[in-house]
């Protein structure tokens, strides 16, 4: 008779109950310039309104501000709760409205590198306090590096962005509106980007390949083999000529269908965010992101001690320096005025003691003429 066993094999089903019932945390982050889609492919990733679309007058706003000598990159975030299957994840996405909107570009990405920094900075204060219950966890797991599919190759602040993200988070790149490219001309802009990717040495996400079933496997294989991936983002559903009712983007010439692979690499994407491998998106962020940041500050400060200041941003700087600028043109412009109006004042100080002299003058004649008439008088007596 075989043994019955202990009940040690129960612990995965206790595990499996803890978890279903605690839930998880999730954080998405979506870099890329204006109307590349963002928005649009967050709506189509999870099937649901996730975020509103920026009005045109909203979006066009940061130019505006670009004129009156205002560039900022914006951190927007939107928290929403999905549940599937009586599991819940709470579901924080994080868009950077603004980001690559200017002529100059020039460090434009450290708001959303400070961001990603000041999560795991917020976290790693959290774990040395006395009590850690309700920490506030908000490192981003995984962020998706949307390019404009221009069909060249990546663009120099593309390469300087995502260098500097890949060492803080897995970062994954997306080709944005895959439909404005015919199939030929899309495999060749992918080659582009793979060869920069590894001529610059910038780290992307790599999901593990080898899994117990082969079909994991392989499956594993095709969404490595895919990247970058190229996307088509759309709500709405459309008709097929075949009769069917798919999600995508009706043209002229067709219909370009948001989950069918031969026309993108949505449904990978999608797998490798949600299905398949949004553990390991979380298990890297806290065992490879996370350890890195908080082994490079505890080897420079001490224990408990506040994270030092860095060093000025320039594009504070130059806004710094043009408000002193102005300040200084202002004063100038007050002191003129102010010499003005006293070299005035002082004219009219002048000739009212020139009046006064004069008046003082008649004044001493006439009494000169009264004395010189009374003594006649008294001479005449």
């Amino acid at each position: 008779m075989a043994p019955i066993g202990i009940g040690v094999g129960h612990l995965p089903n206790q595990r499996h109950k803890i978890v279903a019932k605690r839930g998880a945390n999730f954080t998405l982050m979506v870099c890329g310039e204006s109307g590349t889609g963002k928005t649009t492919f967050v709506n189509t990733l999870f099937t649901t309104t996730i975020k509103d679309p920026r009005k045109i007058e909203h979006r066009h706003k940061s130019v505006d501000t670009q004129r009156n000598g205002d560039r900022t990159v914006e951190i927007e975030i939107t928290r929403a709760e999905l549940e599937e299957n009586k599991f819940k994840v709470k579901l924080t996405v994080i868009d950077t409205p603004g980001f690559g909107d200017y002529v100059n570009n020039y460090d434009s990405w450290s708001p959303i590198v400070d961001f990603v920094d000041d999560q795991h900075e917020s976290y790693m204060r959290q774990e040395q306090q006395p009590s850690r219950q309700g920490v506030i966890d908000r490192r981003v797991h995984a962020c998706l590096y949307f390019i404009r599919p221009t069909g060249h190759s990546l663009k120099p602040l593309d390469i300087e962005v995502m260098k500097r993200l890949g060492s803080r988070v897995n970062l994954i790149p997306v080709i944005a509106k895959a439909d404005t490219l015919t199939p030929k001309d899309l495999a060749a802009f992918k080659q582009k980007i793979m060869d920069v990717i590894k001529a610059q040495d910038i780290r992307v996400y790599s999901c593990p390949i080898d899994s117990e079933d082969e079909s994991t496997t392989q499956l594993n294989k095709d969404i490595m083999t895919a990247m970058p991936f190229s996307v088509i983002g759309s709500t709405d559903i459309v008709g097929t000529p075949d009769g069917r009712q798919v999600p995508g983007r009706a043209y002229s010439w067709g219909v370009a269908e948001v989950e069918n692979e031969q026309h993108c690499d949505f449904k990978k994407l999608r797998n490798l965010i949600i299905r398949s491998h949004m553990l390991d998106l979380i298990s890297t962020t806290e065992e490879t992101h996370y350890e890195n940041y908080r082994q490079q500050q505890m080897a420079s400060r001490k224990f408990g001690e506040a994270k030092q200041i860095k060093g000025e941003n320039k594009r504070h700087r130059e806004k710094e320096d043009l408000l002193r600028k102005n300040f200084t043109e202002q004063v100038k412009q007050e002191e003129s005025r102010f010499r003005k109006w006293e070299q005035q004042l002082m004219s009219e100080r002048d000739r009212l003691n020139k009046d006064l002299e004069e008046q003082h003058a008649a004044i001493k004649a006439l009494e000169n003429e009264l004395e010189a008439a009374y003594r006649g008088m008294g001479m005449r007596r």
